[in-house]
């Protein structure tokens, strides 16, 4: 039990190279549940070739609005007008006028495009209670070379991919800090497992956070920052442990002969929810960090792991039903528990985004491992990568808003 939950997903894992990234968009429609996204028809920006491309793609990958193939069937038009330095957007709904921007252009057409959807959908859409979402960054891992697995991330549409970790060891179990500056591994040696941590921007630095003889895995960083939950052995017996990160002073929550693994938190700060495999199988367990009680979390199928907290308090885990691993949310404020998605192949390793709406999740089938997005609203899944070699483990940060609005 201990080897298939720490190390099986690791040494799934085989060569990556970034150029096999394509740049189609692929969407498969899984069954409509409790919300349709409106559509909308994107004219272009005139005389901005470049810029309008990279605005049809952060349109779609945003997640809240649909595509539409022409101006008659969809819900929303937007128009474009390039301005010299600048350039205009005009939103119309029913041929009324629902908005109009402004934005100055930079050098990098991306970066406006991001600046100009986030205006559109915070702007239009009540439901969306964060800022910059196009901003924010998902992180992956996948091997370089045998025996050798590092860290990338990409944007929200599986472009700009970029090679955080460069270390001839397996880095796998990538988390973010909760400002998106920097990321948390686990980072294979040859007598253990340590947890490090390294900034996205340049110069990159890296730091040790939890090293000792055994195993340190599997970091997960509270909401505020200043704690760490992390798999530890120091004893030789796996455990779950919760690390200061001001004063490295450690707390331990388990001292049983169960396997632990896969800790996150509650938006809140007051539990971590975590794997155990106590009963005989692995189940979802919430610790009460203020009364030190735990209790298991309901769940569908069997052998539920990778848990991961979105932030209005939803669990989203990998599930075994049918014989293959499947998608599944857990809303105890709705006292709701069920699968979100029924497609082939074995979808693992669930990332909430900062909407608290789509997730980003691992999919294998027929032996290929590509990246999707589910959107847990409108259910649908967005091809997110598909090298053609495996990638896995995906991590989807918080935002980084930032305006161009004029």
């Amino acid at each position: 039990m201990k080897t298939r939950i720490f190390f099986a997903v690791a040494l799934a894992l085989s060569l990556f190279t970034p150029a096999l990234f394509g740049d189609n968009v692929r969407v498969l429609t899984i069954s409509k549940t409790t919300s349709q996204n409106p559509s909308i028809f994107f004219s272009g920006v005139s005389g901005a070739p470049e810029l309008t491309a990279a605005l049809h793609r952060f349109l779609t990958a945003c997640g809240w609005f649909d595509p539409a193939p022409n101006a008659k069937v969809a819900d929303y038009t937007l128009e474009g007008r390039n301005e010299g330095s600048s350039f205009a957007l005009y939103l119309k709904m029913g041929g009324a006028p629902a908005g109009s921007w402004r934005f100055a252009r930079t050098a990098d057409v991306r970066e406006s495009a991001k600046t100009a959807v986030d205006t559109i959908i915070e702007k239009t859409f009540k439901e969306l209670k964060v800022k910059g979402f196009c901003r924010s960054k998902i992180a992956f891992c996948a091997r370089t070379s045998p025996g050798v697995s590092n860290i990338y991330v990409c944007d929200i549409d599986g472009r700009s991919i970029e090679q955080i970790t460069h270390f001839r060891a397996l880095c796998v179990e990538p988390c973010w800090t909760p400002r998106g500056l920097s990321i948390c591994y686990s980072k294979y040696g040859r007598t253990g497992i340590d947890v490090l941590e390294t900034t996205v921007a340049k110069p990159r630095r890296s730091r040790l956070i939890s090293g000792s003889q055994g195993i340190n895995a599997g970091a997960a960083v509270s909401p505020d920052g200043r704690y760490m939950a992390v798999i530890r052995s120091p004893d030789h017996q796996v455990d779950l442990y919760i690390i200061d990160l001001a004063t490295g002073q450690r707390r331990r929550l388990t001292r049983d002969k169960a396997v632990e693994a896969s800790p996150c938190w509650s938006p809140d700060g007051r539990f971590v929810v975590y794997v155990s495999d106590e009963s005989g199988r692995p189940r979802l367990i919430r610790h009460d960090l203020q009364s030190n009680r735990r209790y298991r979390l309901p769940t569908i199928g069997s052998d539920a792991v990778t848990p991961d907290c979105s932030g209005s308090g939803q669990v989203a885990y990998a599930t075994r039903v049918g014989g293959r691993y499947t998608i599944a949310v857990c809303d105890s404020t709705k006292n709701t528990n069920k699968r979100i998605l029924d497609l082939p192949g074995d979808w693992e390793s669930p990332g909430w985004a900062a909407d608290n709406r789509q997730i980003v999740c691992k999919r294998t089938l027929n032996g290929r491992q590509e990246l999707y997005v589910i959107d847990t609203w409108s259910g649908k899944a967005r091809l997110l990568a598909s090298p053609g070699i495996p990638v896995s483990m995906p991590s989807w940060s918080q935002c980084a808003p930032k305006t161009g609005e004029r």
